[in-house]
């Protein structure tokens, strides 16, 4: 007993030197088109990955309606501008996240994420991974992920038909990152989701302050990627504009070099991040992921 009470005032000095223990920075999580939060092969297993290797943290993986078919059902068909509206005030009311969260988007969900960040300050967004997003947006439609390939047929016919036509606009998720290179003009007036975060139509300096508040910005692309046109599209880079054949890295393109987005400025920083990994869209290894992507998280 003696020496039990003489180890308590040692015991409460040292816990008072060492303060209590760093909380675990969450995590929000934003799945790809044709996909859904909880899908045990997907998400779910991301999630649960996650968790094992980071003990204690909390992860939210957005749905996005009230239940898993309408958040598959949004993927495609819910304006986008909606969706982040719709993310914005889940963030804002999740009392987990209000110290500031990490963002993890796969796919088209990675810049969705990034609307997130450039929108929707508070609660802070510390680090944003990009997982495959398309982040100068896509043309061309060469596939759709498993038991969503039926609709791609639809989706290559709309979008060849008529992408930046309002009703396209407004209630085909895919049409609003539709970046033609060949119609820039159009593209610019008419895009009424990527023109917008993209800074196409002139520059909104809150978009530009909220970016450059990331600690990370991580861009991972996929070295054989057979979804993503152009995958370049996932390092921010593009067509070179007014035609759709040669491709030009994010530095060469118009947005770094005017610096709309502070994305010069962040990379000069060394804020940017360019990730590569072998596969297709979004085929990875939990070894790449353990290696690569946990220690932005932790």
């Amino acid at each position: 007993m003696a020496a039990l009470r003489a180890a308590v005032p040692v015991l409460a000095v040292l816990g008072l030197c060492l303060g209590p223990a760093a909380a675990v920075t969450p995590l929000v999580i934003w799945h790809g088109m044709g996909d859904s939060c909880c899908n045990p092969m997907s998400m779910g297993y991301i999630q649960k990955l996650v968790e094992k290797k980071i003990p204690g943290i909390y992860v939210l993986s957005l749905k996005i309606g009230s239940n898993m078919i309408e958040d598959v059902e949004n993927s495609f068909f819910m304006n986008v501008n909606d969706q982040v509206r719709e993310v914005c005030s889940q963030l804002a009311t999740d009392p987990h996240l209000q110290g500031g969260y990490n963002a993890m988007g796969f796919s088209q969900g990675g810049q969705f994420l990034r609307a997130v960040a450039q929108r929707c300050p508070a609660p802070p967004m510390l680090n944003l991974i990009s997982i495959g997003g398309q982040h100068q947006g896509v043309y061309g439609f060469p596939r759709c992920p498993g038991e969503s390939s039926h609709l791609c047929d639809w989706i290559r016919k709309t979008l060849d038909l008529g992408a930046y036509t309002k009703a396209v606009q407004e209630h085909l998720v895919q049409a609003e990152y539709w970046h033609d290179p060949l119609k820039e003009e159009e593209y610019r007036k008419n895009s009424i989701f990527l023109a917008d975060i993209n800074q196409e139509r002139g520059i909104n300096e809150t978009y530009k302050k909220n970016l450059m508040a990331l600690k990370k910005f991580v861009m991972v692309k996929f070295l054989n990627d057979t979804m993503v046109d152009p995958p370049i599209s996932e390092w921010f880079g593009f067509y070179k504009s007014g035609q759709a054949k040669e491709t030009i890295p994010l530095q060469e393109t118009s947005l770094y070099k005017e610096d709309r987005l502070g994305l010069q400025e962040m990379d000069k920083a060394g804020k940017l991040v360019f990730l590569g990994v072998k596969g297709d869209h979004l085929h990875f290894s939990e070894e790449w992921f353990d290696s690569s992507i946990l220690p932005f998280l932790q």
